[in-house]
């Protein structure tokens, strides 16, 4: 077994506390299969055999549901967790010890060239179903909450959540109080509307009332 291999194996065996020994995690969890076989595919790519690295990876979703692209660059001791319907683009860059859950996607949004997907710095946790989409950088020991979508830059020490996503955390102290938060209300705002519209309904009825009430006023006069 390589040191890459050690370092995954290390790292799930610290962060899962239902893993009970190294035998079982290198036979059985697909996290550590993936990056296994990706550290395999992405050697092909980068010596531009693409199909052959692409036939690996394609492998590897099939028999992990966990699709890495063989050109994105896998720090060491990083720990897959479940992973199920991760997705990981090619031009994404994940740093050392970033804990991935199921369901994220370090994807694209389809208007860039280039680099394309987000670089994820050290100690990131990424949790369940958590989308981080664009080529910017998630700071290191930032942590992405379940089933965010995260469309620009996070300072390192960040807690992010929410769709968009908004940090909440910064440093370990709240920079935004989820309790004050302001939703969009269509049934009150459309209450609102109607209210105002009445009001203005009453006003150019008022006016019309008062100005009938005058020329009646003037002609009894004359």
């Amino acid at each position: 077994m390589n040191k890459y291999d050690r370092s995954i194996i290390d790292a799930i065996m610290q962060r899962d506390p239902a893993a009970r020994s190294k035998f079982e995690v290198y036979f059985t969890y697909s996290g550590f299969k993936a990056l296994k076989r990706h550290r395999r595919a992405h050697w092909f790519y980068k010596h531009n055999m693409k199909f052959i690295a692409r036939c690996i990876s394609q492998r590897t979703k099939f028999l992990t549901g966990i699709e890495i692209h063989p050109g994105a660059t896998i720090g060491t001791g990083v720990f897959i967790d479940h992973g199920s319907g991760v997705v990981i683009g090619e031009t994404a860059v994940i740093g050392n010890n970033v804990t991935i859950y199921q369901g994220v996607t370090l994807g694209g949004t389809g208007k860039d060239i280039g680099k394309r997907h987000p670089t994820i710095e050290d100690n990131v946790v990424i949790s369940a179903g958590a989308k981080i989409l664009g080529p910017f950088t998630v700071g290191h020991d930032s942590k992405i909450g379940a089933g965010s979508v995260v469309l620009k830059e996070v300072p390192p020490f960040c807690t992010v959540v929410g769709v968009p996503g908004r940090i909440v955390k910064m440093s370990g102290e709240r920079v935004d109080d989820l309790n004050h938060i302001k939703l969009p209300d269509p049934a009150l705002e459309e209450f609102r509307r109607l209210n105002n519209r009445l009001t203005a309904l009453e006003e150019q009825h008022n006016i019309q009332n008062k100005y009938t009430i005058t020329n009646d006023f003037e002609e009894k006069e004359n």
